[in-house]
């Protein structure tokens, strides 16, 4: 109890309604995210400062702010919230069945993800997979977030709620076109992508700084971008013999203590989803 206010003032739902506003910074979008409208958002959050006797948000022109009531409530409110959705993670989980949301890199899914996904389904015909895919900043956050169960991203995590459950190593190359006067320009995914900012840095080691950069969203763009001529790439050799036409590209070989990027398959700390065990072979 909170002076005279009881949890059972606090339903949970209204909860979440909260920390979604809070994060979100927007009665809109919070409406977009929770898949409802703006009005029902708005009254929840009437509701709930009507039950604890605070107001919890400045309103603004443009979107929302907390105040000091509302930041107080805050830390709370996102550990109950984040409490409940582990809980409804860890049911879905008993028996195998429910969703398994898989978040990876581009290159990952194109190479590796298809056979993962075909000898779960074998064992598991029951469960619904989700495949969400960005760079490896994007993926990493929708795991903090418990957006996605499993993730798939390049390079070591750094995060002290994040574990690593396999690695698979990456032996990286840069391709240019096999013909013709190759301008430096860097091709790759978008911003947070682990595979161009290791490019971008190995470039500077060599003094090459400032360079343009092109940014897609697919593998197939960014291939056909390099074979076209219009700048280099580091991509997995995995990728390259996979998708590539060989017989246009020319493939630089890296030193052997740089050429692996690996991938790791990783989750939670504190939610590690029963069937990872059955993935550590692929």
């Amino acid at each position: 109890m909170i002076g005279n206010i009881t949890w059972d003032d606090m339903d949970s739902n209204l909860l979440k309604v909260f920390v979604t506003v809070a994060n979100s910074g927007s009665l809109s979008a919070a409406g977009k995210e929770l898949n409802c409208v703006q009005s029902n958002v708005t009254a929840r959050i009437k509701q709930l400062e009507s039950n604890i006797g605070w107001s919890l948000f400045h309103r603004k022109s443009r979107g929302v702010t907390l105040t000091e009531a509302g930041e107080r409530l805050y830390g709370f409110a996102a550990d109950i919230v984040r409490k409940i959705d582990e809980a409804e993670q860890s049911m879905r989980h008993l028996k195998h069945a429910g969703r398994l949301r898989i978040g990876s890199t581009e290159s990952n899914a194109a190479v590796r993800l298809t056979p993962l996904l075909a000898k779960l389904h074998r064992k598991y015909p029951e469960i619904e997979f989700q495949l969400l895919t960005g760079t490896t900043s994007h993926v990493m956050k929708l795991l903090v977030d418990y957006k996605v169960d499993l993730a798939f991203i390049s390079g070591h995590p750094d995060h002290p709620d994040v574990k690593i459950l396999h690695q698979y190593e990456e032996t990286m190359v840069i391709v240019e076109a096999a013909v013709g006067k190759v301008p430096d320009v860097i091709i790759g995914f978008q911003k947070g992508c682990t595979y161009k900012e290791f490019m971008e840095e190995f470039l500077k080691q060599q003094g090459k700084i400032g360079l343009r950069t092109m940014e897609f969203g697919s593998l197939e763009t960014i291939l056909g971008c390099v074979e076209a001529g219009m700048g280099r790439a580091i991509l997995p050799l995995k990728v390259v013999e996979k998708f590539a036409n060989r017989e246009a590209l020319k493939i630089i070989r890296l030193k052997k203590d740089q050429e692996n990027i690996p991938t790791v398959m990783a989750c939670r700390t504190d939610a590690v989803p029963p069937i990872a065990k059955d993935l550590f072979d692929l």
